[in-house]
């Protein structure tokens, strides 16, 4: 099985090359906004700076995937989700109880730091008083993800539990995680995901933690083969 995934991972890489050479290379969101021409629906593959490939060929490693608006009549875009883990461009700050990938970029910096932010992933939602105090993290969490090169891919689908996107997310997650599994292309001794409280982020090396211990179907591959064939090359 570890030479099949090894296989795999090869032609993922592979594939992510060949998306990357359609969108005319990688994006940070730091220099992104709503102004750009975004695709209503896609889902998103993260880089990250210092961590890089050594079992699969050279380059970069993705260190997330994630798309947005999975629900059943659900209107959420995809630069909508992107903006809430890129943050509030003027202030530099953000919300993490907003983003799951701010909030666990947030407890690896306090627990890589010592720093103490008692209110921090407490609620759903929370009053000024209580966010002040954070947003010397929240500013932060937005330095770190706003420096993360990213791709992303276009995925006309409707939301709801047969979405293509929901398919090639969880296939591309469980694809890449580590955890319970032969470590290919492992992250790098000083990421800062070694440092999270959950113990799915650390094992699988990924900002992720659903589907990181999930069986993946090869035949996601084909599907986002496809996918980037269709896909129009940006203005």
């Amino acid at each position: 099985m570890c030479h099949e995934r090894l296989d795999d991972l090869k032609r993922f890489y592979a594939l992510l090359a060949q998306l990357e050479k359609r969108l005319g290379g990688t994006r940070r969101l730091l220099d992104c906004s709503g102004r750009m021409d975004w695709p209503r629906r896609g889902i998103y593959f993260f880089q990250e700076p210092g961590e890089t490939r050594n079992d699969t060929g050279n380059g970069p490693r993705i260190v997330r995937v994630g798309t947005h608006g999975l629900k059943a009549g659900s209107g959420t875009k995809l630069w909508t989700r992107l903006s809430q883990h890129k943050g509030q461009a003027r202030s530099g700050g953000g919300n993490h109880r907003g983003s799951i990938f701010r909030l666990i970029v947030g407890t690896s910096l306090i627990e890589k730091d010592g720093h103490e932010y008692p209110t921090w992933g407490q609620g759903s939602s929370a009053p000024r008083e209580a966010r002040e105090p954070e947003q010397p993290l929240e500013r932060a969490v937005s330095a770190v993800i706003g420096e993360m090169p990213f791709l992303w891919l276009v995925v006309k689908d409707e939301p709801g539990p047969d979405s293509l996107r929901g398919y090639i997310e969880r296939g591309a997650i469980a694809l890449l995680s580590n955890s319970g599994k032969h470590s290919l292309d492992p992250p790098s001794h000083t990421w800062l995901g070694h440092h999270c409280d959950r113990e799915r982020v650390r094992t699988s090396g990924l900002w992720n933690s659903n589907h990181v211990d999930e069986a993946y179907e090869p035949a996601f591959l084909d599907t986002m083969a496809r996918l980037i064939d269709q896909m129009e090359r940006p203005v």
